[in-house]
């Protein structure tokens, strides 16, 4: 459909529209610099097709301190947008500024007018056994605490923090508290939350250490950790053996999830029950 091969295709990110439950996937036609930003739509019989933007009202926004593009493997440029969503009006967005320390959460209004500053982020990486500021966060969800609205990040080796919401002002200096440290060696790709049983639970993939379930009922009763670690402690976990290869998922409805899996050479978007 793209005209060109499996290799040059990337997929970024999928979101399911929680209304048509139609599924939107991210591409990337390409690799590198020059790659073609494609939206595609699914329906529920499978059959894809490319979301037009011609003529689509938008707006945007620039955000005035990203980092400066370096040469190397370690570009800060690429990781200036890690991850986003929508909360109460405001889209909060993840990822490095050019401030010293470079960790961002910038909290936009939304429809977009401009955007200040991010609020720098300061987290205990019990595995590594120190302060870290330059550590992007991942992947998020937002999530309620004690009727207050939290940032879950997750990061890559793997904490676990919870950042407060009201915290995320322009210029901020702010500590988010590690409840979760989930293994070395590991990226987080995604997660979500969801209620089963009458019981809240997260559900995360991971790049080495496979889908995780944490029970989510009671997180701000977990004591921060603030000691060096040698490999995990705090919030419990479960890792779910039936999935493999997951790289992205999105809540489809009260009962199932979509997950999109990587089976050794083909990527396959799969329903399934909610574990």
């Amino acid at each position: 459909m793209l005209g060109t091969t499996p290799d040059q295709i990337l997929i970024n990110d999928m979101m399911v529209n929680p209304v048509s439950k139609k599924v939107y996937l991210s591409v990337s036609r390409g690799r590198g610099p020059d790659a073609t930003p494609v939206i595609l739509r699914t329906d529920a019989s499978g059959k894809i097709s490319e979301v037009a933007l011609n003529n689509v009202n938008f707006a945007s926004v620039n955000l005035p301190d990203a980092p400066a593009a370096k040469e190397g493997r370690s570009n800060p440029r690429l990781e200036t947008i890690t991850d986003m969503a929508y909360i109460d009006g405001n889209v909060i967005v993840a990822g490095l500024s050019n401030e010293e320390f470079s960790s961002s959460l910038r909290s936009i209004p939304f429809p977009f007018q401009a955007a200040n500053k991010g609020a720098s982020i300061e987290i205990w990486h019990g595995s590594h056994g120190r302060f870290e500021t330059n550590a992007p966060v991942r992947t998020f969800v937002p999530y309620m605490l004690d009727n207050k609205p939290y940032i879950l990040a997750a990061y890559t080796c793997t904490p676990l923090v919870k950042i407060p919401v009201s915290e995320l002002k322009p210029g901020n200096k702010v500590k988010g508290t590690t409840i979760a440290e989930l293994g070395n060696r590991n990226r987080p790709l995604d997660m979500i939350t969801y209620k089963k049983g009458g019981t809240d639970y997260i559900l995360m993939a991971n790049s080495s250490r496979g889908v995780m379930k944490l029970p989510a009922n009671g997180l701000d009763k977990f004591r921060a950790i603030t000691k060096p670690i040698e490999d995990k402690e705090g919030v419990p976990y479960e890792t779910l053996a039936e999935f493999k290869g997951v790289e992205q998922l999105d809540k489809l409805d009260d009962a199932n999830a979509l997950m999109l899996i990587n089976d050794g050479g083909s990527m396959d978007l799969r329903t399934v029950p909610l574990p």
